[in-house]
């Protein structure tokens, strides 16, 4: 059994952990990671890329079933899905040619296999050298100055529902369907349960959605969902909030799944081809040798500070792994910071309440910032703009107009406290609401920033006049 030396190993290959990798080669330091799968993790493989491949093909589906609006008549309109899948396989298979050419150019060295922390020994008299077990069964032990702990998540399943790739799936499984569902029932209203529950409505299935909570997205603005709610259900999507679905009363049988839920103390028979679960994720904490170091974890998380040390200093964890918000942009940011703080450059901590989140349903949700709701709770002041797409000239040039933007402002600073969006391509202008939450900004001066015209991103301008009642075009 080998050992090699590091300035750096990271364990896991995902997004958080090859960008860490890749600022840390910057750093010039000598690099390795440690990967079972392959390197691009969940977001390029299971989760961001894939799925939102094949949301922009139901996108496409759903633009040109109605074209006769924009004045092009198109005969015999009809879905390949496996196309659809081919084309999503072909964009991960390019990005991940792209992260092995990173690693190559950076002189990182990738490690292929289970990776599992050890106890001090005699490679190292800290805790945090790493077995890696190859899938041949040989081993081989990396000794790091500095360990990243960047293992992810993975569904979580709710006990009675564990999948079994047929009847009971999560988004992996239906990443891999070889063909639509004619009917699917969701069980989880959150951002995860809403794309796919736009996407298979826009290919033609029949969707129904049992959320626990009182409303579907309930992290978001409460106009917001309330919003996406019409929306979905004018599209013939079935909502039922305040919902438990009961899993001893699961049957699968015919091609069918049924099941019961429970609703203020009423029953309701949910009957559908498929049952695709989404009730959050679970952290990978499991199985990588965390009893062998003082690593602490919490409510099933890593416990670390803001500069994402562990209780041993030398140990950094980031991601999904120690439960802050669960997003690939999030992980990437959390790496670089992790490595800028070993490396002794004193980066800035994370301020999680700047960072934008994306619905990418249909239309999109966007958000920053505390919700109206939440500015209250924490006793500010609050004024509102609120200005919606259709007194946008570009929204009715494209065909999709429903949604808003809504400002959430402190009335005492005039400093914007959030900003939430429903509407089209919202996932490209919350980047300007990014920036405006970033630098503190006011109304005032988002609306003297000169947005073109037309453009979707004059609607920015528009709701931080209403927030003074000024909006020009309403």
């Amino acid at each position: 059994m080998a050992s090699d030396e590091f300035d750096l190993v990271v364990l896991g290959g995902g997004t958080g952990g090859y960008v860490a990798a890749i600022r840390a080669s910057q750093l010039g330091m000598k690099v390795a990671v440690v990967e079972r799968d392959k390197l691009g993790g969940t977001c390029l493989h299971r989760g961001c890329i894939p799925s939102k491949a094949l949301l922009r093909s139901a996108e496409v589906y759903h633009t040109v079933s109605r074209s006769s609006d924009f004045g092009v008549e198109v005969n015999d309109l009809s879905i390949n899905f496996l196309k659809m899948q081919e084309r999503k396989q072909g964009i991960v298979d390019q990005l991940y040619i792209g992260i092995q050419y990173l690693m190559k150019k950076g002189n990182i060295e990738v490690f292929q296999g289970e990776g599992r922390i050890m106890a001090p020994s005699i490679f190292s008299p800290l805790a945090g050298a790493v077995a890696v077990t190859r899938s041949n069964g040989e081993s081989e032990i990396i000794v790091p100055k500095h360990l990243l702990i960047a293992t992810g998540s993975r569904p979580r399943m709710l006990p009675g529902l564990e999948v079994d790739g047929e009847y009971v799936i999560t988004s992996d499984e239906a990443l891999r369907l070889e063909s639509l569902p004619q009917s699917v029932l969701i069980v989880g209203g959150g951002v995860i349960g809403i794309e796919w529950a736009s996407l298979l409505n826009d290919l033609g299935a029949q969707v129904q959605i049992a959320e626990f909570a009182d409303r579907i997205l309930p992290l978001e603005d409460a106009q917001v969902s309330s919003e996406m709610t019409r929306l979905l259900q004018k599209r013939g999507i079935k909502i039922y909030t305040h919902t438990k679905v009961l899993p001893d009363t699961l049957v699968k049988e015919g091609g069918t799944v049924t099941i019961e839920a429970e609703k203020d103390g009423e029953r309701t028979i949910f009957h559908a081809e498929k049952m695709l679960v989404s009730t959050g994720r679970t952290a990978n904490v499991e199985n990588i040798g965390l009893e062998n170091t003082e690593v602490k974890v919490e409510r099933g998380v890593i416990q670390v500070n803001e500069h994402f040390q562990t209780a041993e200093s030398h140990i950094y964890a980031i991601g999904d792994v120690i439960g802050r918000l669960q997003l690939a942009h999030v992980a990437s940011h959390e790496g670089i910071t992790a490595v800028e703080h070993m490396s002794g450059l004193n980066p800035l901590p994370i301020d999680y309440s700047k960072v934008p989140k994306v619905t990418y349903s249909r239309p999109e949700i966007a958000s920053i910032g505390l919700t109206e709701a939440e500015a209250r709770h924490e006793g500010f002041g609050v004024n509102t703009g609120v200005f919606p797409f259709k007194a946008i000239g570009k929204a009715l040039i494209y065909g999709e107009h429903d949604g808003f933007v809504k400002l959430v402002v402190d009335e005492k600073s005039n400093d914007v406290l959030g900003v939430h969006m429903i509407g089209p391509h919202v996932s490209d202008l919350i980047g300007e609401g990014a920036l405006a939450k970033y630098l503190n900004a006011s109304p005032w001066e988002v609306a003297q920033t000169i947005h073109p015209h037309p453009s979707l991103a004059e609607i920015m301008g528009e709701a931080a006049r209403a927030v003074v009642g000024g909006a020009i075009h309403l």
